[in-house]
């Protein structure tokens, strides 16, 4: 099962990294007119913790699912 979480978690993690940078690039540069490279470093640095997140979140959900329930 650890081989299909760290499958999970190189696939899933970085599509979720690359919709927070969308996501969070558009509001940036709404608020950012004059200064576009501060809102791609504020987009990139929150797409680094949510790819991180995701994946600390996704190993934790499986090893939870592993040690604790009854196989």
């Amino acid at each position: 099962m650890s081989k299909l979480a760290i499958v999970l978690a190189l696939v899933f993690s970085p599509v979720a990294a690359l919709s927070a940078y969308l996501i969070t690039y558009a509001e940036y540069k709404k608020h950012f007119p004059d200064d576009l490279k501060r809102a791609r470093k504020l987009s990139l640095n929150f797409a680094i913790s949510t790819m991180i997140l995701f994946i600390i979140l996704i190993i934790l959900t499986f090893w939870v699912i592993d040690h604790f329930l009854p196989k």
